[in-house]
């Protein structure tokens, strides 16, 4: 069976901040999701074709979520990673490339030790990239936690081996077309692990500190029944539901920066209850679980053709094109681009409002989009 980290590197962001939570989610299973599944036949994809490119054994593994797009991610994913082998060839005569190592970070974290995707080591650089096949959430490389574990572990095996000055650290996450480089130096990051995570890891390890709600909490697996959570959520009620109109400027931007937390939250809250339920027998006071609507369907599309045609009804088909994804698909995307590029044509999104940090360009108001939608 294999040995489960209390401090993962995976869950880092979450137990850096949140400190008791790493020994809370000691009360709940280890369950795998769909996701967390289709994420690791593609990191087994993408450790078979980094292999054959650096002309290493490997037998192709097999899944259930094999893909088109699981393909081109994983090429996307291989192409990245022998640009910085051949970028670090430039400076260095034999830089290593290391794939699925396992790291030991156990001096600065409890117990601590991890798996690193990829790590190419060259005279006085160590360059960590960390494959991410989900797309529901966007992660960037600066000042990750995760990635900065992984750093200190790749240092353990080669610091002492090379005169390694700094680090560079990638994101590499294909379906969300985001490519996320951070660079620290060595001195920089060992500081940091000396001064601030050794601390906060041991009292992470302990059980010890605050419950401090914030965006880690996304995969908590205590994340329903955090009371802080609960919290910190329900603080809008200070707002009294106030119409909008009457909400001041500043108190319409903490609902915007609270709302889709709170809303995400509380669909969890209400799926957790559900399932309680309908799978562990719970019953609760106020609630119960109910056929939902549904809509009709056909049981048997053949019979039914045969039965409508037998009744001398006759126009019953319709013909459409397929979706524009499944023919770029069918003719690869360069055939694809000059045969229907000039057929193809992208509408402007719906306006939405976003933080400040997204990277899209501003739309300077209703006017500006008005031009968007004549063009």
């Amino acid at each position: 069976m294999a040995r489960h980290s209390i401090l993962p590197p995976s869950g880092a962001h979450r137990w850096y901040h949140c400190t008791p939570s790493a020994r809370l989610e000691q009360n709940y299973e280890n369950t795998e999701s769909e996701a967390s599944k289709e994420g690791t036949a593609a990191h087994a994809l993408c450790e078979h074709k980094l292999k054959k490119a650096l002309h290493m054994r490997s037998r192709r593994p097999v899944s259930d979520y094999d893909s088109d797009e699981m393909e081109e991610c994983s090429d996307a994913y291989v192409d990245f990673v022998m640009e910085q082998y051949e970028k670090a060839k430039q400076t260095c005569k034999d830089p290593i490339v290391l794939i699925e190592q396992h790291l030991d970070f156990s001096c600065y974290v409890p117990e601590g030790f991890g798996t690193g995707d990829c790590i190419i080591v060259s005279d006085d650089k160590l360059h960590i990239v960390d494959f991410k096949y989900g797309q529901g959430v966007l992660v960037e490389a600066e000042d990750n936690p995760q990635m900065k574990l992984y750093a200190l572990g790749a240092l353990v095996l080669y610091d002492a081996l090379y005169d390694i000055k700094e680090v560079s650290m990638t994101i590499f996450q294909p379906r969300r077309e985001n490519i996320s480089t951070w660079t620290i130096s060595v001195d920089d990051l060992k500081a940091w692990a000396e001064n601030d995570l050794k601390p906060r890891a041991q009292m992470a390890y302990n059980g010890e500190g605050e419950y401090l709600p914030g965006e880690w909490c996304t995969f908590c697996k205590a994340a329903v029944k955090c009371r802080a959570r609960a919290e910190e959520k329900l603080k809008l009620a200070k707002l009294e539901f106030k119409a909008p109109p009457l909400l001041t400027d500043d108190e319409i931007e903490e609902v915007l920066v609270i709302l889709p937390d709170l809303t995400k939250w509380a669909n969890e809250v209400a799926a957790y209850a559900t399932d309680e339920a309908l799978n562990h027998g719970k019953v609760w006071e106020k609630f119960k679980i109910v056929e939902g609507r549904s809509v009709r369907k056909f049981k048997d599309e053949d019979a039914v053709a045969e039965a409508a045609k037998a009744a001398g009804y006759t126009d019953i088909f319709r013909q459409s094109l397929i979706t524009l994804t499944e023919m770029q698909k069918l003719m690869g995307k360069d055939t694809f681009e000059k045969v229907m590029g000039n057929l193809i044509y992208k509408a402007p999104g719906k306006p939405t409002l976003v933080p400040r940090t997204d990277k899209r360009p501003e739309i300077n108001g209703i006017n500006e989009f008005d031009e968007i939608k004549e063009e």
